[in-house]
């Protein structure tokens, strides 16, 4: 099954096909929906709902609104007030393209109409409305202050400061894990499974965006910019106390390993195929970009 096909299609369909008048703001929200990355994200969401015996379909209005959640996210993480990056997966980054305001503009429209498709006619024919509701709240709690958003705040607070490695992981279980947590969660949630098989999806992807991050902190210094399609050494640029700096690269290696296996730990408590989630956590633990 092309799950990238299904994926790019959900997200497209969402935005308007005609010109309008504020037609720049739908060319900025486009440009960085197609600037490509992994589709981890609502991949995600397919896959847990394909692990608890759905059709990955029912689930394709939340793979497309955390995927909408995610490009935002990156528009406002570039932005000269924030870490002020001029490359996004080596094209330049959204602000640099459509100016300041337009790329702040269009992080908004993003996240709004992630809510939109989340609660909209074609999740609710799908799922349901209660379903729908219930992804709609996993989403908006993790994302919001105590989760996506709080992490950052956290992190541009940290600048230029040395803290614990306590502070590191709160920031990163907010900032990256709570984004891909959400999206297991809602494949779980449209395909009806119980709190047990909830809270083996929460675990699955607290791990796996741990490990995540830690692989970008170790990219940060090891990689290079051809392959990661930005900067990098950006951490020690901005004076961030990061795992690496804290830990050094050998322990983040095994911590990767770590967070890798509790991730695959976590898929014994589903019935249905989990091969594939098991396949990104192994790829995620040895990726070079």
């Amino acid at each position: 099954m092309n799950y990238l096909a299904m994926i790019e299609n959900e997200i497209y369909s969402s935005l308007p096909k005609q010109q309008l008048t504020e037609q720049v703001l739908i060319d900025s929200m486009r440009y960085s929906l197609e600037a490509g990355g992994k589709r981890i994200r609502p991949l995600l969401v397919l896959l847990f709902a394909k692990a608890c015996g759905s059709e990955e379909s029912v689930a394709l209005p939340f793979a497309a609104a955390v995927e909408m959640i995610h490009t935002y996210s990156l528009i406002h993480d570039d932005l000269p007030c924030m870490d002020d990056d001029d490359l996004r997966r080596g094209k330049p980054s959204n602000h640099k393209v459509f100016g300041e305001d337009i790329a702040l503009l269009a992080g908004d429209a993003l996240l709004t109409n992630a809510f939109a498709t989340a609660l909209g006619d074609r999740a609710i024919s799908l799922v349901g409305a209660d379903k729908a509701a219930k992804c709609a709240k996993v989403l908006a709690d993790c994302v919001g202050m105590t989760g996506m958003v709080g992490g950052q705040v956290i992190d541009l607070a940290s600048e230029g400061k040395s803290v614990s490695i306590n502070v590191i992981k709160e920031m990163h279980l907010k900032k990256t894990s709570c984004l891909i947590k959400a999206a297991c969660i809602m494949g779980v949630i449209a395909a009806g499974g119980d709190e047990t098989t909830v809270s083996f999806a929460e675990k699955y992807g607290i791990s796996l965006g741990l490990a995540f991050q830690i692989m970008d902190d170790i990219l940060d210094v090891t990689g290079n910019e051809k392959d990661l399609g930005k900067p990098i050494g950006s951490d020690a640029d901005n004076q961030k106390s990061t795992f690496v700096t804290l830990l050094g690269i050998d322990k983040c290696k095994r911590l990767v390993q770590k967070y890798t296996n509790d991730a695959i730990s976590a898929l014994d408590g589903f019935n249905g195929d989990t091969e594939p989630l098991k396949e990104i956590a192994l790829k995620m633990s040895e990726r070079k970009s």
